[in-house]
């Protein structure tokens, strides 16, 4: 079993948070089949990547997401990430 130190579960406390904010910003989305889809392609994501053990990785996925959230997401919703 890995040794988890602090900065792993720092991380692992910044992706609850962008799963949580991304949940909230997509109530802004007016159509609920595309609401619905963008919610269940995050939580998809947040999935396959919950084994994810290299803080590196875990960094690079959390930049990749924030990025990927601004672009399908409202910008007006976005700003506290």
């Amino acid at each position: 079993m890995p040794d988890f130190g602090l900065k792993y579960f720092i991380l692992q406390q910044r992706v609850i948070h962008l799963y949580r904010h991304a949940i909230r910003a997509s109530k802004y989305i007016p159509d609920p089949r595309a609401r619905s889809e963008t919610i269940a392609w995050f939580r998809s994501e947040i999935e396959r990547n919950k084994w994810l053990t290299d803080e590196a990785v875990i960094e690079e996925k959390i930049t990749m997401a924030r990025r990927e959230i601004r672009q399908i997401l409202p910008t007006s919703q976005l700003q506290a990430l």
